[in-house]
């Protein structure tokens, strides 16, 4: 049987693929960064409920396989995780200042996809057959004709 998680008033599966990049794709993610790297995600997911079912730190890059609450944006989330660690990191590093200018840690942007265990095609055709007896077909967004 699926896990859903629960909060107040909700029952979700929101799940996230996350991939973002050092700026300049530099390598430095390796040893004491990559793991204070991987510990600040994890605080961070910590503070806003955010469940990490995965990831992964590579030399340039980071991949994260997440379910979020419904009240927390997918962009939100990205901005929490990029702009804090990459405060945290610069701070604590003073010497990739010199390769990391500007206070820019992270790549502009990130890759995000979302995972489910239904297909689009499931769900179009569970809201197409929706009080089958009753609808009219025809349209991509029906109501139940009650007269």
């Amino acid at each position: 049987m699926k896990l859903y998680r629960k909060g107040p008033h909700t029952v979700f599966d929101l799940k996230y693929h996350l991939v973002w990049t050092t700026k300049y794709k530099k390598p430095v993610l390796t040893g004491r960064i990559g793991t204070r790297v991987r510990d600040l995600i994890r605080e961070i997911c910590a503070t806003y409920s955010v469940q990490i079912i995965r990831g992964h730190v590579s030399k340039d890059h980071v991949h994260l396989f997440i379910s979020i609450p419904p009240q927390l944006s997918v962009s939100r989330i990205a901005q929490y995780l990029k702009g804090k660690t990459s405060r945290k990191i610069l701070q604590e590093n003073p010497k990739l200042n010199k390769s990391f200018w500007g206070k820019h840690f992270w790549s502009r942007g990130y890759f995000t996809a979302t995972s489910g265990a239904i297909t689009d095609e499931m769900i179009m055709h569970y809201i197409e057959h929706q009080d089958d007896d009753e609808l009219k077909r025809g349209d991509n967004f029906t109501v139940l004709d009650v007269s």
